[in-house]
């Protein structure tokens, strides 16, 4: 009988805890969409204001921003922001991809041990740190063999050393999360172990690669202080990959500390389009992922 009392007690605590910590998790991700909502809230309140101030149509497509003359065009940024994401794209992309399917199912358990620590240790990087990088070594290299420092070259391709990482990591533990049996019924039917790898069970894990993707490239878009430190900060059109460029995260940061009124309005403004800037290159993942199911 004290058996059966003990052994209710226990189960009844351990409902109890197990309804308390459902009550902490719903909580936790309550807290989380109120705050996504309250930021979304705030940005495109004070942004859309300000944007039918000026004109949506003028602040988005002016060439000319000359905040003290309340002449504000971002064309310049948008089309910077684009050519340096895309040169990290076509820098970072490849590399981390490669390199995941390497230390998945390439790479050595000796060397394993160093290449897996060291790429974490590349993720715990501060920006400020890799932009001295930049600045020192890639834009010097640059200046001595091709003639130009700062520009949206040495921009992408210190952004896409940055977003390597984040690719890396997400990338491998992707693809080590295919079953097994996906590569050994491959390779009972004839195939090389190159191309079970690629033909298998890369395209199973495709799912969670394109996340390492998208993430990689969200932090290339949102990425300012690195990229104030090599890309020129120049708010013209580029119109080459050795012009200099400012993106809209870096025309955020480098204003945002003495503007007022209007002035710190439009970077508010300004903050909107890069929201909807990363927005829409997630759907438009979103849209390949479900093309090729």
């Amino acid at each position: 009988m004290v058996r059966v009392e003990i052994t209710e007690r226990g189960i009844s605590l351990k409902t109890f805890a197990e309804k308390f910590m459902k009550l902490i998790f719903l909580i936790s991700a309550c807290a989380s969409i109120i705050a996504v909502a309250l930021i979304c809230i705030f940005l495109f309140s004070n942004g859309f204001r300000t944007m039918s101030k000026i004109g949506i149509w003028d602040f988005l497509t002016g060439t000319i921003w000359q905040p003290s003359q309340e002449i504000f065009g971002i064309l310049p940024m948008i089309i910077g922001s684009i050519y340096v994401t895309a040169g990290a794209i076509i820098i970072g992309v490849p590399i981390g991809l490669l390199c995941a399917i390497f230390m998945a199912k390439f790479c050595p358990k000796w060397l394993y041990r160093f290449l897996k620590p060291a790429t974490n240790l590349m993720a715990g990087i501060p920006s400020i740190v890799y932009g001295f990088f930049g600045l020192v070594v890639i834009v010097r290299l640059m200046q001595n063999y091709l003639f130009v420092g700062k520009s949206v070259l040495a921009a992408s391709i210190m952004l896409g050393i940055m977003i390597l990482p984040t690719i890396i990591s997400v990338s491998e533990a992707a693809i080590r999360a295919v079953p097994e049996s996906y590569y050994e019924g491959s390779l009972a039917l004839g195939a090389t172990h190159e191309r079970s790898v690629f033909f298998t069970t890369l395209p199973a894990a495709k799912s969670g690669v394109m996340a390492g993707i998208i993430l990689g490239i969200g932090r290339a878009i949102g990425e300012a202080l690195a990229v104030n430190m090599v890309a020129g900060n120049q708010p013209i059109i580029p119109d080459s990959i050795f012009s200099g460029v400012r993106t809209l995260t870096s025309n955020i940061v480098l204003e945002m500390g003495y503007a007022a009124d209007l002035h710190r309005e439009v970077l508010i403004a300004t903050g909107v389009v890069l929201f909807v800037f990363i927005l829409i290159i997630n759907i438009l993942f979103s849209l390949i992922k479900k093309g090729d199911k």
